[in-house]
Parts: C-alpha cells; sequence; structure tokens
C-alpha cells in the first residue's frame, strides 16, 4: 500500500478539446469542481485544442449552446489555482493571451510536461 494518503494526493485535469466541440470540457471544469469542493489538490492543465476553453470574449450563443466558459471564474471559490497553458499550443493556433480568467501559468512545453507528470492522477479530457 502507498504511503501517501488520499489527502496529500494531487490530480491533473488535462484539457484537450476545443469548449463547443463536444461535453468534454464541461465535465472536465465539473470534475475539477467536485474535487475542490473536497479540498483535494487539483491542477488544470489546456493543451491542443483545449487552450480554447481560456481564451476570452467567445460567444456561445451564436452557436445555440448553453456557455460553461463563465463557470471557470468559480475556481477560486474552490481554491484551485493552479491553471496551466501550454505556450506551444497558443502559437500554433495564432491565438492571443487574451484569457478570461485570471492567475494562468503559460508554459512552454518541456516545463508544462513537467508540471502535469508531477501529478499522482492524471485524468485526460
Amino acid at each position: 500500500m502507498s504511503d501517501v494518503t488520499q489527502a496529500t494526493k494531487t490530480v491533473a485535469i488535462v484539457n484537450t478539446q476545443a469548449p463547443f466541440s463536444s461535453a468534454a470540457g464541461k465535465e472536465a471544469l465539473d470534475a475539477a469542481l467536485i474535487f475542490g469542493s473536497f479540498e483535494q489538490a487539483i491542477s488544470l492543465f489546456f493543451i491542443g485544442d483545449g487552450v480554447f476553453q481560456m481564451i476570452g470574449d467567445q460567444n456561445a450563443s451564436s452557436i445555440a449552446v448553453k456557455d460553461y466558459l463563465k463557470t471557470f471564474s468559480a475556481l477560486e471559490f474552490y481554491d484551485i489555482e493552479n491553471i496551466y497553458l501550454c505556450k506551444e499550443s497558443l502559437t500554433e493556433r495564432n491565438l492571443p493571451e487574451n484569457f478570461h480568467i485570471d492567475n494562468i501559468h503559460v508554459l512552454a512545453q518541456n516545463e508544462f510536461s513537467q508540471r502535469l507528470h508531477s501529478h499522482h492522477v492524471i485524468y485526460r479530457f
């Protein structure tokens, strides 16, 4: 049995899909909020098309879907402060660092990978 208790395990949630292409983004956010409500050490990672979830000024009503992106502002109430974006993913998609929430850490791919793999449990959405 592991010496690491459930309370000290760190959880990473990796977002890899654009916000309105499927339910994966909303499900990842819901999972993060659930872990946060139990005071679990949680970090959010955005890579590939997942970086689109953090870009500001999106209008979901134009495609007739519910805009869950506003729910990201609740992360601070759950003490979820470790939010990481892959710099290369932003660059490849020619996206600005115009985010709809604060305290996002944009990391080079090597550092992004190191941070991600320092977690005990990784969920990919």
